[in-house]
């Protein structure tokens, strides 16, 4: 192995804007790989090519590629000359070590000027592999499936295919501000926006002193596990319980969450606009607690301009607990901790607020002096992947 040939599939639909989709998934690559042993990563028609250095981390660099966006799959790979006689020494070699009882030997020839087409290769390389290992060959249902990839300067010759995360390389599609908390959902929404193109900027709403630092110090882990998906992560810090306080002052029992989500899309929606970013993305799922049932959700977003970006909204708790399992949030949001809306919230929550409803009870409360006080108090945290110290 001197090579990793990875593959995309949506970018090759982007047609006029597909090389800049390359560009950035080729950036994100030499990024995210950084200090696991690479040599060079270039793009080459239809997929794009890692050279290794002499020493590299596969382990490591496995890890990583599981979590490129874009990378729909990848397979380590030896490099030969484009020449049949050096492809029979690459199969050869590619297949040394493995115990296979059937293979068979698939050629991709992206280089159309070669003097042969690709069944006449993959017959002739068949016939080496079929002597040397006394193998039988199946086309249908390999063991072993060997690919050989001949461009025009090289001939790659891999046996695994590893699937890649899919999607938009990050970078690609804007940025979002994601609402986060210390639970299972919130992680799951900005990490599906990453595979959407998007970097995500994060807002967490925390009640200390009022409660301890155990959701404050799980969001902050939470934004550093999701750098790993986009090599940098701004964590903005809002002192909530004060505002929860005012709230609980002159609002009835029933009615507090929906204007505590009112109250942090607010917040939200204002840091958006000081970063100059055009969305916010929550958590939301359609009825999974009180203050999701659809006329919540259109009395909470009633109190902002922005869109607001639901990408859970379809989803129901496994589906989004796997989610959280595969991109490595859920051992860390499953930690107890006191989340915010847990601060002063009623046993009973109304299940359907008016808008006109959500407005009225809120006419009490000073909104432009909260918000300014929070922002007044916003701490910021910042998260690099990967961290060289």
């Amino acid at each position: 192995m001197n090579r990793v040939v990875l593959h995309y599939h949506e970018i090759a639909l982007k047609r006029g804007n597909r090389s800049a989709f390359v560009r950035q998934l080729v950036d994100n690559l030499r990024h995210g790989l950084a200090g696991t042993g690479v040599h060079r990563v270039r793009s080459t028609p239809g997929r794009i090519v890692i050279a290794l250095q002499k020493q590299f981390d596969w382990p490591e660099m496995r890890a990583r590629l599981q979590r490129v966006f874009g990378v729909v799959n990848f397979s380590p790979a030896l490099r030969t000359e484009p020449e049949m006689e050096a492809m029979k020494v690459g199969v050869l070699e590619a297949a040394r070590d493995l115990s296979f009882r059937t293979f068979a030997v698939r050629t991709k020839r992206a280089d159309k000027s070669f003097p042969m087409k690709s069944p006449d290769i993959s017959r002739v390389l068949g016939g080496v592999v079929k002597d040397a290992s006394g193998a039988a060959v199946d086309l249908d249902a390999p063991e072993l499936a060997i690919t050989v990839e001949l461009l025009r300067d090289a001939a790659l010759i891999s046996v695994e295919k590893i699937p890649g995360p899919g999607g938009l390389p990050v970078g690609t599609g804007g940025t979002v501000l994601a609402l986060l908390s210390g639970g299972i959902d919130s992680p799951v929404a900005a990490a599906r926006m990453m595979q959407r193109g998007c970097r995500v900027e994060f807002v967490h709403f925390h009640a200390v002193p009022f409660q301890d630092r155990r959701g404050l110090d799980k969001a902050k882990e939470l934004a550093e596990a999701l750098a790993r998906y986009q090599y940098y992560s701004r964590l903005h810090l809002v002192a909530f319980g004060e505002i929860q306080r005012d709230i609980v002052t002159h609002v009835a029992r029933p009615f507090r969450v929906v204007l505590y989500r009112r109250m942090m899309l607010r917040i939200a929606e204002a840091l958006a606009c000081q970063r100059d970013v055009p969305a916010l993305v929550t958590g939301e799922s359609l009825g999974q607690v009180a203050s999701q049932t659809l006329r919540n959700l259109a009395a909470i977003e009633d109190a902002v301009d922005v869109p607001v970006l639901r990408p859970l909204i379809g989803m129901d708790k496994h589906e989004i607990s796997t989610q959280a399992e595969r991109i490595g949030t859920y051992e860390i949001s499953v930690q107890p901790d006191q989340d915010c809306c847990q601060l002063f919230v009623p046993a009973h929550p109304a299940t359907g607020v008016p808008i006109e409803r959500a407005r009225s009870l809120e006419a009490p409360l000073d909104v432009p002096a909260l918000i300014a006080r929070a922002l007044e108090r916003v701490e910021v945290a910042e998260y690099s992947f990967p961290n060289r110290g």
